[in-house]
């Protein structure tokens, strides 16, 4: 067993074989991660397991309520606000932005905000034009950046292809539909998150830091490295994600808001089945996934320097995997995910 590895679990149930998981949790701690935990419920069993340590040089273990940053897993939550809102009458899927954000996009008469959240736009990621590599990401790590200066770097070259030609991710597409979200409801985005998602859920360790650097209660730490030095990145301004994936949240959290939004208690019929329907795989705001032994998960990954997210179920949510990943500063690619994968949910 690595270092602090562990399980925790409700007695009885055996489908899923906790050794095979802290094994596949080892393994990947014991290659390009410094630490991970993981959330299985199957049925009504449920337990967490861990590996790594939280921290270089500790031999402490990684908190399995510790909070961390997801990443992309954002999106799912700003789109089942924007498909709330498409419920109540108030934004019309098929609509092109520039009806609600006129002149915030050259070609706004053309994407729809289905085109935004299925990332159909063909709008440049404007990601790819930041220096995320670790050594030149320490200069901006800190920078506050506004929304429009992130959909800048991403209008400032040309489509990828003609909106609803094609599929590209792009984290652009999520910054303005934030800002979309922003425009209907006259208030911060992560305000309408709060309201109409994180509070009815009972979420209480889930939240949209804005410009805090810090990650608040317990975590583990991620690291890089950066000229030659052991560099610890936990701490960053996120709004260099922002609705593309700015929020912090636990296992349990992610746990019970996907068992919530896949069982239909977030959405109407008409949006859940609009949320449900793919282009290569990708619904609106969610993936789907078709693991090698037949089985499809629905979910989503993130990643932001240090961290990296895995939330996915079951359709019938009654098998739920929800993880985090801490970076090591050697990094190299992480063993284990498929063998953890595989055992849960095949």
């Amino acid at each position: 067993m690595g270092a602090g590895g562990t399980a925790v679990a409700a007695p009885g149930g055996d489908r899923i074989d906790r050794e095979v998981v802290q094994g596949a949790l080892d393994e990947m701690a014991a290659t390009g991660a410094q630490g991970v935990q993981v959330r299985v419920v199957d049925g009504r069993r449920g337990f967490t397991a861990r590996a790594g340590t939280a921290r270089v040089g500790s031999p402490r273990p990684v908190p399995t309520d510790g909070r961390f940053r997801v990443g992309s897993v954002t999106k799912t939550f700003v789109s089942t606000v924007v498909l709330q809102l498409v419920g109540e009458g108030r934004v019309e899927l098929d609509a092109p932005v520039s009806r609600y954000l006129p002149g915030l996009l050259p070609d706004g008469d053309r994407i729809t905000v289905r085109h935004l959240l299925q990332h159909t736009s063909g709008l440049y990621n404007y990601t790819d034009a930041l220096p995320l590599d670790p050594e030149d990401f320490e200069p901006i790590r800190y920078k506050t950046w506004t929304p429009a200066e992130l959909v800048a770097l991403s209008t400032a070259r040309p489509l990828d292809f003609q909106p609803g030609t094609g599929w590209n991710y792009s984290n652009t597409n999520y910054v303005v539909v934030g800002l979309l979200v922003e425009k209907i409801t006259g208030k911060p985005y992560g305000h309408a998150v709060e309201q109409r998602v994180l509070r009815p859920l009972g979420l209480r360790d889930t939240s949209v830091p804005g410009t805090r650097v810090g990650i608040p209660g317990p975590h583990a730490h991620g690291y890089a490295r950066a000229h030659g030095e052991v560099v610890d990145i936990t701490e960053l301004n996120p709004s260099v994600a922002w609705a593309a994936g700015e929020m912090i949240s636990t296992t349990e959290d992610l746990s019970r808001f996907v068992d919530a939004l896949l069982d239909g208690r977030l959405l109407r019929p008409a949006q859940q089945r609009e949320m449900l329907t793919t282009v290569q795989g990708y619904g609106l705001g969610i993936e789907a996934t078709e693991l090698p032994c037949g089985v499809t998960t629905w979910g989503h990954g993130g990643g932001i320097p240090g961290y990296s997210t895995l939330m996915a179920s079951t359709p019938d949510t009654a098998t739920r995997l929800t993880a985090s990943v801490t970076s090591s500063p050697d990094g190299g690619p992480v063993n284990g995910a498929e063998e953890l994968l595989t055992e849960v949910f095949c």
